[in-house]
């Protein structure tokens, strides 16, 4: 399989279960920074021109593109028949999680990570919504957590490992969960298995490398990246 990306939450998501399924796989850096993601080539991959994509060249029926961190989980979990619950009670609970991943934890976390890190002074008002809202997803979390010893249901899953990328980078998000005790104790279950914790100790190498590109790029390709300057449409 292939794997395009880069050092994103989203990506690491998806390099964790495949390496819980043991699946080999490449994965192909995809310089955002330096507008890789707006290739021809990279289009008929994704045309949102976003990472992850994973190809799967042993797919139903023939190769197949898979885009959207969420849906890849779902479809390698049910390709290899692992971390996706058989009863219907446990099977939904997991979806309806996974799917509070992507519509709420990934976006709201990802903003604030933008309005704290990036964003010129004069966005107080941005950066406090996004602060704010991400704390009100981690209590949700953690009382989701104080019912239940995974996210989805009593049993690893994809929704805990599509969350779990997102959750850890709770302190550059100037989040505070001293007192979310049910979150910590499955932030260390998580980042105690021994594939997430090789994932999570080769991560600093993927980010630099990330960071160096991102501090050499033109400022042009920053520009379209953020969809701001001549690139705004607003």
């Amino acid at each position: 399989m292939e794997l395009y990306g880069l050092s994103s939450p989203n990506v690491m998501k998806v390099r964790i279960i495949l390496e819980e399924l043991d699946v080999p796989y490449n994965h192909t850096y995809i310089d955002i920074f330096a507008g890789a993601q707006y290739t021809e080539e990279f289009g008929k991959l994704n045309p949102n021109r976003k990472v992850p994509v994973l190809v799967d060249p042993d797919g139903p029926g023939g190769p197949i593109t898979i885009i959207e961190s969420g849906a890849i989980l779902i479809y390698l979990a049910q390709k290899y028949d692992r971390f996706l619950p058989k009863s219907p009670t446990d099977y939904y609970g997991t979806i309806q999680w996974l799917m509070f991943q992507m519509a709420s934890v990934g976006p709201m976390f990802g903003q604030t990570n933008h309005f704290l890190r990036t964003a010129p002074a004069g966005n107080d008002y941005s950066r406090d919504r996004y602060v704010t809202e991400s704390k009100r997803i981690f209590d949700v979390l953690d009382e989701r957590l104080s019912e239940s010893e995974f996210l989805g249901c009593n049993e690893y899953s994809i929704a805990d490992i599509a969350t779990y990328p997102w959750a850890r980078y709770y302190e550059p998000n100037n989040i505070d969960i001293s007192k979310l005790k049910n979150l910590q104790r499955w932030l260390d279950q998580i980042g105690q298995r021994p594939v997430v914790a090789n994932v999570v100790a080769y991560w600093p190498a993927l980010r630099a490398v990330d960071d160096h590109k991102k501090e050499t790029a033109d400022v042009k390709h920053i520009d379209k990246l953020y969809g701001r300057g001549q690139f705004s449409r607003a």
